[in-house]
């Protein structure tokens, strides 16, 4: 295949653009009939919803970015935003969520911007739901299914689905409810056996029925994702065992993590302008400028208040980060508040160390979008922040400096070893390049002299060729039989 055909040919990102956006609805646009007789129709349009949030701490300044930012996971949803609200209280209501008075006013917003749906910028409980449903007349929502919402669109691969789907089940579980006649009683336990007139006990109600299905589907999701699990355990085991370091980039969504991986790596991962585009984790090869070799995964992007069944659903996924050498910690520079997306992800960072009963990894801060970012933001960022490094994956701005402190960071292979290998053993020394750290290398007439750094498999499989008075080249050994 020519290079110019390379070129040419798009990548896997940029076919999962195309298709995710082949089918936009375009609002403003009708061919609703004036007289419809015998079929019903029904006019196809974005839905309208009206956004409520209670500001509960933080400054108003934060009340209002996290409006926004409920804004923009209802767009990326596919709806269409048109008033918001927010209610000044020190706790939600624990019955209708923002107070009985603030309802009444909401019902007004609704019905004056003939909104069908209400998202309320938090976690509702069954019974809040319940009431703000039946005193507004349309469909409310809370923060979390509208996450559960785009993490159901955006999930491609299969174990990404599952994960969603027992996620989703986990939110819904307590929120069943019964409608009518579907928690009337349905014929009794006996009655199949030929006992009675409707049997002589209250049998199993619908809503029972479903609960126990649902469980039953959450079961066998926890299996399936278990199964998942090993086999990337088996993969991560397969790294360590070729002494690859690893390498996870983690941050909060639309920060450009995506972006970066594809400057680091040319992987050609899917990147959009939208919340939560990709889910589904990456690994790419990378190396260092010194030549070591390492692994660059992309994890899914996090958010302030991510539902915990997310965070459940996705620990498997979340391992990636918790069990890797380097944390890549990417910012959006270009956010208002960049201090608390910050604060937000190490948040997230630290209760995913706790399940898996340590610490997390070091972390690598980088302020990412420095091209979209006013000056005197950067200033105040760089005294904030001053161990971060400012890049921009748009235009590679600070790319270099980020690909050198990644390899300061790096673990180091621990023994030294001095080695003469003779020319029949090239496998050797293409492994020497690829798991270890070549300090010097000669060739000579006997074979490649080499002094490198490796760990303890590879220095195993080397320690025949040692040379020299380096009595290090035992430690390798030492080490395997412990």
């Amino acid at each position: 295949m020519t290079e110019a055909h390379m070129q040419d040919t798009p990548s896997t990102g940029e076919l999962d653009l195309e298709e995710r956006s082949s089918l936009r609805r375009i609002h403003g646009l009708s061919t609703e009939l004036t007289d419809i007789t015998e079929v019903e129709y029904r006019q196809l349009r974005l839905e309208r919803v009206v956004l409520v949030g209670v500001w509960t701490e933080g400054s108003a300044e934060q009340a209002e970015a996290s409006l926004g930012e409920l804004a923009r996971l209802a767009e990326t949803a596919g709806s269409e935003v048109l008033d918001g609200l927010v209610q000044r209280r020190s706790t939600p209501d624990p019955a209708t969520y923002i107070g009985s008075g603030k309802v009444d006013e909401l019902g007004l917003a609704v019905r004056a911007a003939e909104a069908d749906t209400v998202i309320c910028d938090g976690e509702l409980s069954p019974g809040q739901l319940r009431q703000l449903e039946e005193r507004l007349k349309v469909k409310v929502i809370d923060r979390t299914a509208l996450i559960l919402d785009i993490f159901a669109q955006h999930a491609r691969s299969r174990d990404g689905k599952a994960q969603v789907e027992l996620a989703q089940l986990s939110y819904l579980l307590p929120r069943l409810r019964g409608w009518g006649e579907t928690l009337s009683r349905q014929v009794g336990g006996r009655a199949a056996g030929g006992v009675g007139i409707g049997g002589r006990g209250p049998g199993e109600t619908k809503i029972e029925l479903d609960r126990r299905r649902i469980r039953a589907r959450m079961s066998k999701l926890r299996r399936e994702i278990g199964a998942m699990r090993q086999v990337r355990e088996t993969q991560r085991g397969s790294r360590r065992r070729n002494e690859v370091p690893s390498v996870a980039i983690v941050g909060y969504t639309n920060a450009g993590k995506s972006s970066l991986l594809n400057r680091l790596t040319d992987a050609g991962v899917l990147v959009e302008d939208a919340l939560f585009a990709t889910l589904d984790p990456t690994t790419r090869k990378a190396e260092t400028p010194d030549g070591r070799a390492y692994t660059l995964t992309d994890t899914v992007g996090f958010v302030r208040h991510l539902p915990h069944q997310l965070v459940e659903a996705f620990r498997s996924t979340l391992e990636e980060a918790a069990q890797a050498d380097l944390l890549v910690h990417v910012a959006d520079g270009s956010d208002a508040l960049p201090d608390d997306q910050i604060a937000a992800v190490r948040q997230v960072l630290v209760e995913i160390g706790e399940e898996q009963g340590g610490t997390m990894p070091p972390e690598l801060l980088v302020i990412n979008k420095t091209d979209l970012a006013g000056d005197l933001a950067l200033a105040r960022l760089r005294h904030a922040q001053p161990e971060a490094v400012f890049v921009s994956a748009h235009d590679g701005r600070g790319i270099g400096k980020l690909r050198q402190r990644i390899a300061e960071r790096l673990p180091r292979p621990e023994y030294e070893v001095d080695l003469l290998l003779p020319y029949t053993e090239g496998a050797l020394v293409a492994r020497l390049h690829d798991e270890g750290e070549v300090l010097a290398e000669e060739h000579t007439g006997d074979g490649t002299r080499i002094r490198a750094r490796v760990g303890p498999e590879l220095g195993v499989a080397v320690l025949p060729y040692a040379v020299g008075p380096r009595a290090t080249a035992e430690m390798p050994v030492a080490a395997a039989r412990n």
